[in-house]
């Protein structure tokens, strides 16, 4: 499945590992969430957000729309619950992760809130 994706693709599957808050593997291919900053594992808040979306969507059916970037092995997508709700945005609501504006375009920063705040901003979001 990995040598065939393409820009512009979607893809479907269950969500077979959370990585952390912004990267999921979606029937075994790493999807990295297009905009979303989440905190890493030995950061603060980290293992929480992981914990936290884990309980949203591992092993329950995901569709994502991949840009066909690619950072390190993972591909860049939005991806969506069985009910269309952008995961991303989905995080940053519940205070998981924080807008990426140098990925979203800003489209998430609205729907940070003062947890989402509180987690640190890496530098290549800026």
């Amino acid at each position: 499945m990995a040598s065939e994706v393409l820009a512009g693709q979607w893809i479907e599957g269950s969500v077979t590992h959370v990585r952390d808050v912004d990267t999921i593997e979606v029937s075994n291919l790493p999807v990295r969430l297009n905009g979303v900053d989440g905190p890493e594992l030995d950061e603060r808040g980290g293992l929480a957000a992981k914990r936290w979306m884990q309980k949203l969507i591992l092993r329950k059916p995901v569709k994502c729309w991949l840009t066909g970037d690619k950072t390190y092995d993972r591909w860049v997508g939005t991806c969506y619950t069985s009910s269309d709700e952008d995961i991303g945005a989905l995080a940053i609501q519940a205070g998981q992760a924080r807008d990426c504006p140098r990925y979203s375009g800003g489209k998430y920063l609205q729907l940070e809130t003062q947890e989402s705040r509180r987690l640190p901003q890496h530098g290549y979001c800026r």
